[in-house]
């Protein structure tokens, strides 16, 4: 061995003197092995980095949303506060009218029409007054099935009247601790969207489970189904592909929801129709039981 070999092997045992000698190869690859490492850190840093923008940049749209939906609120809420006392002495001089016109068949025809103007303008109304509503929940457990029974019970003339059969499969011991007055406003809007999708008569399914999710409910029909376009924004306020309503009816059930916490889901059904489910966090369920 001359004297140059000597030397290099001198200097290689010097980085690790306790096991001798190392040699080239061994270094090498482990200087690749670390630059794999700092690589895949890398790449999983930069995944990272790039999923918190995405998530901070949806979190800012959802603000910029609710600040919108806050200031829409506000003047909603003065709008329907204005209609409503113009409405009701309104609806008291056309009452009046009828009483003096009793014998003008021709007159209570035109009141007719005048009345139900009146009355779509109270349902406008009442479609703002709940939606701009900032009161809290009011929590209280119930049976589940319960409130859906009362409800179908109160539509029942619609039903019967459209021609929708009502199929309700509750177990009796599904209990939640929410809003029993939200919860029912909530389940009537989405019996009243099922009955839209379904204006010459279909089938109505209300179902209810509980799981280790939390409590789910839900409102199928048996109509058209739901284009995924629609499906995108059914739940946002005034949207709706009716020629007459307020487009509130979904935008109130997806208050609902969120004051409770839960989770909306839209399905189209594979026998046809589609399907709307509330899911109520596992804690509701426990807190209730």
């Amino acid at each position: 061995m001359n004297p140059s070999e000597q030397s290099a092997e001198h200097d290689l045992s010097l980085i690790h003197p306790e096991s001798g000698p190392v040699d080239l190869e061994s270094v090498l690859a482990a200087w690749s092995e670390a630059t794999d490492r700092l690589q895949c850190t890398h790449e999983t840093l930069r995944a990272q980095v790039k999923r918190l923008t995405d998530e901070l940049k949806i979190k800012n749209r959802e603000l910029a949303r609710k600040n919108r939906l806050a200031d829409l609120g506000q003047m909603a809420s003065h709008i329907a506060h204005e209609v409503r006392n113009s409405l009701m002495p309104m609806t008291l001089y056309s009452s009046l009218l009828r009483r003096r016109l009793s014998d003008d068949l021709g007159s209570q025809d035109v009141l007719d029409k005048i009345d139900s103007g009146f009355t779509a303008l109270h349902t406008t109304v009442n479609d703002l007054l709940h939606f701009t509503s900032d009161r809290e929940p009011q929590f209280l457990a119930f049976i589940v099935g319960d409130l859906v029974g009362e409800v179908c019970d109160s539509l029942s003339p619609q039903l019967q009247a459209q021609g929708v059969a009502i199929d309700i499969d509750v177990p009796r011991d599904i209990s939640v601790l929410a809003d029993r007055g939200m919860i029912r406003c909530l389940l009537i809007n989405l019996v009243m969207n099922a009955l839209d999708a379904m204006p010459d008569g279909g089938d109505l399914v209300i179902t209810g489970c509980a799981g280790p999710e939390g409590v789910e409910l839900e409102v199928a029909d048996s109509g058209a189904g739901i284009d995924e376009n629609v499906r995108e924004k059914m739940f946002e306020p005034f949207f709706t592909t009716k020629s007459s309503g307020t487009g509130l009816g979904l935008a109130i059930v997806g208050r609902i929801a969120e004051v409770h916490e839960a989770q909306l889901r839209v399905d189209n059904c594979f026998e046809g129709g589609a399907a709307i489910t509330v899911r109520f966090p596992v804690q509701v369920m426990k807190a209730a039981a």
